[in-house]
């Protein structure tokens, strides 16, 4: 029973210290550092909500990398060393405007493919149904 008790009292300790974790500061205290971490965050994309940039996203994940950002800073490195760090960890996909290259064609691409798919879909079908309506007997 004491054997429990402990385990579980060593893993809820070990769930804590990472609640607790913190990567850097909320702000930076210079305002020039804060804007060029303010710029960074607009510049990567939330993993969790994909649409909306690390800056306007409110999920932990986005909080996290903004907090990575700002101790990346604080550590004198530059806005291309923290992006190059970001996009190694997790590819091009965290860039609000990924590079036009074979590996992301289909972000560039995927999109539209998709609606013109669609529309050729959609088309397919009147044009069935115009057909069928022309075709069948009064």
């Amino acid at each position: 029973m004491m054997r429990a008790a402990f385990a579980v009292l060593f893993a809820a300790l070990c769930f804590a210290s990472a609640v607790f974790a913190d990567y850097g500061p909320e702000k930076l205290a210079d305002p020039k550092l804060e804007a060029r971490a303010v710029a960074l965050q607009r510049s990567f994309r939330c993993l969790v909500c994909q649409g909306e940039s690390l800056d306007e996203s409110n999920a932990q994940l986005a909080d996290d990398l903004r907090r990575l950002i700002r101790a990346r800073i604080e550590a004198g490195e530059s806005d291309r060393q923290i992006t190059d760090f970001l996009v190694s960890r997790y590819g091009d996909v965290i860039l609000m405007k990924p590079p036009l290259e074979p590996g992301t064609y289909a972000l560039w691409f995927g999109p539209l493919l998709i609606l013109v798919l669609g529309g050729a879909t959609a088309g397919f079908i009147v044009y069935r149904a115009r057909t069928r309506l022309s075709r069948a007997p009064e």
